[in-house]
């Protein structure tokens, strides 16, 4: 199948482009407004689905909308019916065109064109009204609210709201793609004369902000984002996407002393939390047990023992430990322990505990294996 996609370079055509690579659609046209005029001829001619994305958002003038939403289109339609091809296809509008401004007007033109030659012609059309668009590779400070955001809180620039109370219908650029590419099989999701994303965000302006101030917070409590919330999923890859490219890392606050060093690394509200302990050789840490915190251990450097004994028994119950055998350690409720460096080098163990560590309650008890 030949694929024409207008737009190509735009924010929704750079994903879905990809997207088709990686789906191994390899006959792809790609037509943006720095290519050579003379192209699109022949794309209209071979093109078996036309993924129309092109269009103007910012212009320096007003009629500039007109021109980019209403005028391109016609000239892309009046190609194709010079080349006899009434291949399907998909164009981008937006809920605006229901609005009476300028770009809105524009949006409205191009669609009443396009329904006009799908009536003249017999070609399937699809008219997607697509609202707010987030995610990655999206142009700040241009014509998205969640792009400029992302971006000033990741570069620590100011941001200005001026209705935090303002509702905005948000569609992730993922789910857009994966839309797009169900219309491209024929298995869109119509609603009356249009299409639409089917998962759709409705959020508060205020409520954005404040997530992305936690994502930016993040780094220095070790909390991550509520992960079975597919928008706060989403939102937080987005954000990550705007990171400066020197500021990928971040430093974490290692515990260190004799024995060696213990490091908080994640936590959550609800899975607990992760950290990283390094045992010196020879070096013995532990040895308490806790009522109700349970913990898992893997040791993926070095070599060692763990040793559990239950508070009111004196068994000693031993387990090798390595890095060369990678194998997790439940560490139940009730047992002292302690985990012993048995090797010549540091042994690295990584340890998930089922709450994060509350200095206020911390259930950890000493008592000698």
């Amino acid at each position: 199948m030949k694929i024409l996609v207008t737009g190509a370079k735009g924010f929704v055509g750079k994903n879905l482009i990809s997207e088709l690579k990686n789906q191994e659609y390899t006959d792809i046209f790609e037509y943006d407004i720095d290519t050579d005029p003379s192209f699109l001829d022949t794309y209209c001619k071979e093109a078996d689905f036309i993924f129309h994305l092109a269009g103007v958002n910012r212009p320096k003038d007003q009629w500039e909308f007109m021109e980019g939403n209403f005028g391109f289109t016609s000239t892309l339609l009046e190609t194709l019916k010079e080349n006899k091809n009434s291949c399907p296809i998909m164009i981008s509008s937006s809920s605006q065109a229901a609005l009476d401004n300028p770009y809105g007007q524009s949006k409205k033109a191009g669609e009443d064109l396009i329904f006009a030659y799908a009536k003249e012609t017999g070609t399937k059309v699809l008219v997607y009204r697509f609202p707010n668009v987030f995610g990655k590779w999206c142009r700040p400070n241009y014509n998205s609210a969640v792009a400029t955001f992302c971006n000033n809180i990741a570069n620590n620039l100011p941001i200005q709201i001026n209705d935090p109370s303002a509702v905005m219908n948000l569609v992730y650029i993922d789910d857009v793609v994966e839309e797009l590419i169900n219309a491209l099989n024929g298995k869109e999701n119509k609603v009356d004369e249009f299409c639409a994303v089917p998962i759709v965000n409705i959020v508060k302006l205020g409520e954005i902000v404040e997530l992305l101030e936690s994502f930016k917070e993040s780094r220095n409590t070790l909390n991550v984002p509520n992960m079975e919330n597919e928008y706060v999923k989403k939102l937080y890859s987005t954000y990550l996407s705007y990171l400066p490219t020197n500021q990928f890392s971040y430093p974490l606050k290692m515990n260190i002393d004799y024995r060696g060093s213990f490091t908080e690394f994640i936590k959550t509200p609800d899975r607990g939390q992760v950290s990283i302990n390094i045992s010196k050789p020879g070096i013995t840490k532990g040895n308490h047990w806790h009522h109700t915190k349970n913990e898992k251990f893997l040791v993926v450097s070095g070599k060692g023992i763990i040793k559990f004994r239950k508070i009111d028994c004196d068994d000693v119950i031993e387990y090798i430990v390595s890095g060369e055998k990678l194998e997790v350690v439940d560490i139940p409720t009730g047992y002292t322990h302690n985990i012993i460096n048995t090797g010549d080098v540091d042994m690295v163990t990584v340890m998930w505990a089922n709450e994060a560590f509350n200095p206020e309650k911390p259930d950890t008890y000493y008592l000698e294996v």
